[in-house]
């Protein structure tokens, strides 16, 4: 009989070790589903999250962390770019100091359009950027320039290039204060006459072939000269005060013979009166075939004895007698 005990708690402990087995697989597959789930939903929600980023991020840079970041980089690198032409571009700057550019702009003071055409080509050279350059320079440093800057072209402004007669050329402005006004010996209204003026006149008085000049003028402007034909330009158009000629390597006499050529070129019957041995050297820029030139001591003081019954205004009419133009009034 205990061999049959023995059979049937074997036979138990059989099935007892077959259920614990099966409990164990069960409770195992139980834990192992358990620890498999969190991972299952943590999976999902890291996708869910990705999905999320995914939608905000604008197709091209999908995933792709690293350009944007050197977008960031290159937008702050194109800014500071910016930044610095803008700062290249400044209004202060300095701009004149190559020689080439200048924020005078002196070509908008002339107003007639003819001489506005005939000097266009002499405004783009370097000469003149530079001459430009350097006015700037003492217009900025409150250097005192004559004339005014709407004054340097008066005797262009005044005397338009298809109408010019006669031209009677100067060597440098009036320095003294208020009396440069643009124009060759003239001085404006109401100021005290200069001794080369005084001369002039009396030059006139005394030539009896003028007509109606039988007393010396109180003033000294000679717009109306200018009005009639008579084109009064100095070799030298601007001058700082008190300092005479202090201009004169500026580059005005290149621009002044360049004028005088102009008209010797784009003008017929031109009178060129030539006072003193600075204007005698400018006959050489003067077709004598198509012009007259008439050559005379200058005015000033120390050649009045040569000036004085030169005749040289009578003489400026027959001329354009001859030529059958309309003679100077010289009365003002």
């Amino acid at each position: 009989m205990p061999p049959k005990r023995k059979a049937a708690s074997t036979s138990e402990d059989s099935s007892l070790t077959k259920k614990a087995k099966v409990n164990r697989t069960t409770t195992a597959q139980k834990k192992k589903s358990i620890s498999q789930k969190p991972k299952q939903n943590k999976k999902n929600a890291q996708s869910k999250s990705k999905g999320i980023k995914a939608k905000s991020i604008p197709k091209v840079l999908k995933g792709k962390s690293k350009p944007i970041q050197i977008k960031a980089k290159s937008k702050a690198k194109d800014r500071k770019t910016t930044e610095n032409k803008v700062t290249n571009t400044n209004p202060s700057a300095k701009s004149c100091t190559t020689g080439k550019h200048s924020v005078l702009n002196l070509v908008s003071y002339i107003k007639d359009a003819g001489w506005a055409s005939a000097l266009k080509d002499e405004f783009q050279k370097d000469y003149f950027k530079d001459l430009e350059v350097l006015l700037q320079k003492d217009y900025k440093k409150g250097v005192q320039v004559f004339p005014p800057k709407d004054l340097i072209f008066n005797a262009f402004n005044k005397t338009p290039l298809d109408q010019v007669k006669v031209v009677i050329l100067g060597q440098d402005p009036y320095h003294d204060d208020g009396q440069a006004m643009g124009m060759s010996f003239s001085v404006p209204d109401g100021m005290r006459l200069p001794p080369s003026m005084k001369n002039i006149y009396k030059e006139l008085v005394n030539d009896k072939n003028i007509k109606n000049f039988n007393v010396e003028p109180t003033t000294g402007c000679l717009e109306k000269w200018a009005e009639r034909g008579v084109l009064l330009i100095n070799a030298t158009l601007t001058v700082e005060a008190h300092k005479p000629n202090s201009h004169a390597k500026y580059g005005w006499q290149t621009f002044t013979d360049d004028v005088i050529r102009i008209i010797s070129s784009k003008c017929s019957g031109v009178v060129f009166v030539l006072w003193g041995n600075f204007a005698h050297k400018k006959e050489k820029l003067i077709d004598s075939s198509r012009h007259s030139v008439i050559k005379t001591a200058h005015p000033s003081p120390l050649s009045f004895s040569k000036w004085l019954g030169c005749k040289c205004f009578s003489n400026v009419n027959a001329q354009l007698k001859k030529w059958n133009k309309e003679e100077i009034n010289w009365t003002l």
